[in-house]
């Protein structure tokens, strides 16, 4: 029976933790967040799976109607959102390649020489290697700490100076680092990683640039191993019309790496693995409304599904205010 776990808020502004199966959902009694949940589990020396089944269990709840009306969170928070770090990786899904290169090939003489065509048949090549072994490092960026994710149903916003906002749909995998040093993957989440693909088809060396931009996640966080295979359904609304949709799937069976081959290299650094701190990461996608030609616009709606979530992420498309910077010399 597949769990999810969901955070919510209510409108006097308390906090709980649901947890979700085929069967129903309810309010964990005395759980205000997952995060307290999965330190509680690591000091116990249990799983999450188990301390969900552990915690009283409260009121039964709608959780379709309640994101309806807002009031799920972000699966995973802190009160410090430095303590959260946004990364992912890119070309890590088969065909992932061929949306990427026709961004870059007009800068190569031939297809198979560009940068990304290179990267991504070496993970296709030692992206997956046997139990034990390490293969090859995959591309990797960082978009920011928690400031920059937003709610399941929240404006993603792009600053004033973007070139493009544009949707990606994802998995992201989140993760505890426990007070031994060592990272616990909570779970997966689905996501919109969100970023500016203009920026980043000018030139590649922009990519770091592109992705400095929000990312959603969507409410549910599923516990326990990854599925091998998710398959879902990405499109973009405009004036409540489907203006493109496109399937997309992701999954070990889907992937040029494994998960475990892109956890290695990403904790792999020691400055990420510092207890107590949380990370989002992205395991990149195949599936880009950009790569279709699609020019998005204030106003316009991400919308994200994908099975075994029940619940999208769903988020208007908004452009932040010009902000003056001045650096001032002391």
């Amino acid at each position: 029976m597949t769990l999810r776990l969901l955070q919510h808020r209510a409108d006097s502004g308390a906090r709980s933790v649901i947890a979700a199966t085929s069967e129903g959902a309810h309010f964990l009694v005395g759980v205000d967040s997952i995060r307290t949940l999965a330190l509680d589990a690591i000091a116990k020396g249990i799983s999450l799976a188990e301390a969900v089944a552990a915690a009283p269990r409260g009121e039964a709840v709608d959780i379709a109607a309640e994101f309806e009306v807002g009031r799920l969170l972000a699966p995973i928070d802190h009160e410090d959102s430095a303590h959260i770090l946004l990364t992912g990786t890119g070309l890590t899904h088969l065909g992932s390649a061929e949306g990427r290169d026709k961004m870059h090939r007009e800068a190569a003489a031939a297809e198979a020489n560009t940068d990304s065509m290179r990267m991504f048949l070496e993970g296709l090549q030692g992206g997956k290697p046997a139990p034990g072994a390490i293969g090859q490092q995959p591309e990797w960026f960082y978009k920011g700490d928690g400031s920059q994710l937003v709610g399941p149903a929240d404006p993603l916003t792009m600053p004033a100076f973007a070139q493009d906002g544009g949707e990606e749909p994802e998995i992201a995998g989140i993760y505890l680092i426990g007070p031994d040093g060592q990272p616990y993957r909570l779970g997966l989440a689905l996501a919109n990683e969100f970023s500016d693909h203009v920026t980043e088809r000018h030139n590649y060396l922009w990519l770091a640039h592109s992705k400095l931009r929000q990312a959603a996640l969507g409410p549910e966080l599923l516990v326990g191993p990854a599925p091998g295979h998710i398959e879902g359904s990405s499109r973009i609304l405009r004036n409540g019309e489907i203006l493109w949709e496109k399937p997309f799937l992701s999954g070990e069976a889907n992937m040029s790496h494994s998960l475990a081959n892109l956890e290695h290299h990403h904790f792999k650094y020691d400055l990420f693995r510092r207890p107590g701190d949380l990370h989002v990461h992205f395991f990149g996608t195949a599936t880009l409304s950009f790569t279709d030609g699609v020019q998005t616009q204030e106003g316009d709606v991400f919308e994200i599904v994908a099975a075994p979530f029940t619940l999208p992420v769903r988020n208007p498309l908004k452009r932040a205010a010009p902000a003056e910077v001045t650096v001032r010399i002391l």
